[in-house]
């Protein structure tokens, strides 16, 4: 199990109440809030995964920064999601055997 009842709860409530609190809030909080919650649910899994999808859960997803947005620099949060996001590709990739068709990136 990667999450237990009470962990799943307390990201729900976060997720949802996120949500409503978007409404109010300047559109580049969005993917703040959606890393938050990434953080979150990674710190809850880490314990209980293999040694590879540690890595990458207290890795690169950790090291973005808490109070990160695009507003102080675009371009180098792009470049950290950017970041992110091939981590978690090439993570897949190795972990699924997933065959890349020839190509020399994710």
């Amino acid at each position: 199990m990667v999450l237990t009842e009470d962990e799943a709860i307390e990201l729900l409530a976060y997720l949802v109440t996120a949500a409503r609190t978007q409404l109010d809030e300047a559109a580049e909080y969005g993917p703040l809030r959606l890393l938050t919650a990434a953080q979150r649910l990674a710190g809850y899994m880490a314990p209980r995964v293999a040694p590879e999808t540690r890595a990458l859960l207290e890795g690169p997803i950790q090291r973005v920064p808490a109070t990160a947005t695009s507003s102080a620099d675009r371009d180098g949060y792009t470049a950290t999601l950017d970041g992110v996001c091939r981590a978690l590709g090439e993570h897949l990739v190795t972990r699924y055997g997933i065959d890349r068709g020839g190509h020399d990136e994710p």
